[in-house]
């Protein structure tokens, strides 16, 4: 007999539509949540930050790609690593699909990462994506966005990281749950050292233009990356839901073994 809780179909009813108006009202908060990122203030940038991208050189307006709107993908995959990080790997996944519908409503989505373009574009290849992927190698964009930190930042033990100053390790061996042997393992899987690999973090930025102007609007980082995070909004559905009492459980998507 199963564990959990077994009723009539009237009880589960019952109990469904109890949770309807909850379901609900978390929707009328997201879309309250909405309207007040659209009215955050919006800050200039005037640094002239260039990017690689597979058609050469590019300034951020030209990420723009003629539209008005940019969403930014910070992707951990630093000039030491070997591949991308797993967990940055699985949300973008998604964004084949996310690409071409956005374009048509004025709205670029791109990720960008700090290894060198051939890096980015050998993994790329490998994961069989197609959405565009820039390297901000060199340039100080990931720094200024709060995704990356230097060696001596790191050996201090703090960095600002979604907008608090913290340990390094904080928001992943105490929010996430997680622990120093996954992060090794997620380390050795990019082939680097945890030290390396902490150095850069994830996070989505949101930027627009205006007459030829640039202005940062929005970004998030961390546990607000969730709601991006695709295969979790199914989860969250599942009769078992997120299910991760034996901790980080996903691979890139071409390494799980056959089932």
């Amino acid at each position: 007999m199963p564990k959990h809780n077994i009723g009539t179909r009237e009880e589960w009813l019952a109990a469904r539509l109890d949770l309807l108006q909850a379901e609900k009202q978390l929707t009328r908060q997201s879309d309250e949540l909405a309207l007040r990122r659209q009215q955050l203030p919006w800050v200039r940038i005037d640094k002239a930050y260039r990017f690689e991208t597979d058609e050469g050189h590019a300034s951020l307006p030209e990420l723009f790609q003629g539209r008005s709107q940019l969403l930014v993908y910070h992707f951990m995959f630093g000039p030491d690593y070997t591949a991308g990080c797993p967990s940055c790997s699985m949300i973008a996944d998604g964004f084949n699909g996310f690409v071409v519908h956005l374009a048509h409503h004025d709205v670029t989505l791109l990720a960008v990462s700090r290894a060198p373009l051939a890096k980015l574009q050998a993994y790329k290849e490998r994961m069989g994506w197609s959405f565009p992927w820039v390297s901000s190698y060199g340039s100080d964009f990931n720094a200024d966005f709060n995704v990356w930190f230097s060696e001596e930042q790191q050996r201090e033990g703090k960095v600002e990281y979604n907008y608090r100053q913290e340990p390094v390790q904080a928001w992943r061996s105490g929010e996430e749950g997680g622990g120093e042997s996954e992060e090794a393992r997620f380390a050795a899987t990019c082939g680097t050292d945890v030290a390396t690999f902490q150095r850069d973090m994830p996070g989505m930025s949101a930027l627009v233009l205006e007459d030829g102007i640039v202005y940062h609007t929005y970004s998030t980082y961390a546990r607000g990356l969730d709601s991006l995070w695709g295969t979790y909004q199914w989860l969250d559905r599942a009769p078992k839901g997120r299910n991760e009492s034996g901790g980080i459980w996903w691979r890139r998507h071409d390494e799980y073994a056959e089932p």
